[in-house]
């Protein structure tokens, strides 16, 4: 599943589209194709994992669940989920789930919940966090409404750098400990995202899918934890059980 940079990566991409109107839609999703027919989009926005096309009335949600994709200017050889053509190029989404909105985007998504956005605001993460203390650390860093756009990997990759066991309980897990999950949330996303930039994001993984701890020369513990049943890779030695 493409965590928040990924669709960062992608807003800017299709920036050239940015006040074009869409001349022909394609595509096997169930959406009203017509209402994007003849449209100019007014902007293109990211909101953690959700890619967001803007229309004056409307807006359409891509989210790509676990296999989905994209292609800017080129097409794959199956029909796309959705394909948008404009008379300088096409957008083509495939396997992703498709969904027009209504309304005002900001009065439904929490834009400072989004740990890339300008307008992140880290005290509401920490009182979302304390708002469940049962809560295992590996499920409340993966809890949209606190960490819009963090996903699996950088979940892995946020509880090595600040050596927690992704078993921990947020109650039990030290306040300067909270403030480090915190910050290192937007950090190692921002980090993703130039690493990813540049083809480069697997080699800095120090825990995703890693065998051998390199802090402790020992091997990873992986097990699917927390009640999302995901996979993490930690050190049992280094990463401290709260």
């Amino acid at each position: 599943m493409p965590e928040g940079p990924s669709v960062v990566i992608l807003k800017e991409a299709v920036q050239q589209f940015k006040k074009r109107k869409i001349i022909s839609v394609i595509g096997n999703s169930k959406i009203s194709q017509e209402r994007l027919l003849n449209r100019k989009i007014t902007d293109f926005k990211s909101w953690g994992k959700h890619f967001l096309i803007c229309f004056r009335e409307f807006n359409v949600r891509i989210h790509f669940l676990m296999w989905g994709s994209y292609t800017v200017n080129e097409t794959k050889d199956r029909p796309p989920r959705l394909g948008l053509k404009f008379k300088n190029g096409e957008i083509n989404f495939y396997s992703c789930s498709i969904k027009i909105i209504e309304g005002d985007l900001n009065r439904i998504y929490d834009f400072t919940a989004d740990v890339m956005s300008d307008i992140w605001d880290p005290s509401k993460a920490k009182e979302k966090l304390y708002a469940n203390p049962e809560r295992q650390v590996c499920d409340a860093l993966m809890e949209q409404d606190v960490f819009a756009g963090v996903g699996n990997i950088i979940k892995n990759e946020v509880l090595y750098r600040i050596h927690v066991h992704p078993e921990s309980l947020i109650k039990g897990i030290p306040d300067n400990k909270i403030n480090e999950l915190i910050d290192e949330a937007r950090n190692y996303s921002f980090d993703f995202l130039r690493w990813k930039k540049k083809f480069e994001l697997r080699k800095h993984w120090l825990a995703h899918r890693q065998k051998i701890c390199g802090r402790c020369n020992i091997p990873f513990m992986r097990k699917q934890t927390g009640t999302k049943s995901r996979r993490s890779f930690y050190c049992a030695n280094c990463q401290v059980l709260y």
